[in-house]
């Protein structure tokens, strides 16, 4: 095991790691120094609880357009409903099969 120092938001902290995953290590505290700071700059006399907040909310909204990047399909939102694009398809199959069913009916009724 190995420990590594980071600094972030102005203090140093001490991690411990397993063997080789030192750079990954210092690449993550940098990452999250980075936002950390920016999450300071951009709402001034934050407690550490809110600092903390506001740096987590920043990471997951970079990995949330991250993975929409990556995603070979957008999701769709629909009422604050995130839908794969699988099920939006398979919503479209059966509202196909609805509409095929409805205009049956109606030609049964009109003969």
């Amino acid at each position: 095991m190995a420990d590594v120092r980071l600094s972030i938001a102005g203090r140093e902290y001490t991690v411990t790691c397993h063997d080789g995953e030192e750079e990954h290590l210092h690449l993550l505290g940098t990452l999250v120094g980075e936002s950390a700071n920016e999450a300071a700059g951009s709402s001034g006399g934050l407690n550490e609880t809110r600092h903390l907040l506001f740096t987590a909310l920043l990471l997951a909204d970079k990995l949330h357009d991250a993975n929409i990047k990556l995603s070979p399909t957008p999701p769709i939102v629909i009422d604050s409903t995130l839908l794969s694009a699988n099920t939006v398809a398979q919503m479209a199959d059966t509202l196909e099969k609805l509409a095929g069913r409805i205009e049956a009916s109606a030609m049964g009724l009109e003969n």
